[in-house]
């Protein structure tokens, strides 16, 4: 299941989130990191607010390296 760890910078740490959903997705449009599930819309970040996103998941498609 796709999942992204949002972190912000020091000062704002209280505000940092996990977000996951089977149909997240995550695109970027006019500096904004936008991310959607089925229904939409769930999650707007603005690119001046230094928030570092990251996918934690992991890709059950994905065979190990030998």
């Amino acid at each position: 299941m796709p999942a992204y760890l949002i972190r912000h910078p020091a000062q704002h740490s209280r505000e940092d989130i996990l977000i996951e959903d089977p149909h997240l997705t995550l695109h970027f449009d006019a500096g904004w990191a936008i991310l959607t599930d089925a229904d939409g819309i769930c999650l707007a970040i603005p690119s001046g607010q230094g928030a570092h996103i990251q996918r934690v998941d992991e890709d059950q498609d994905h065979e190990p390296a030998p």
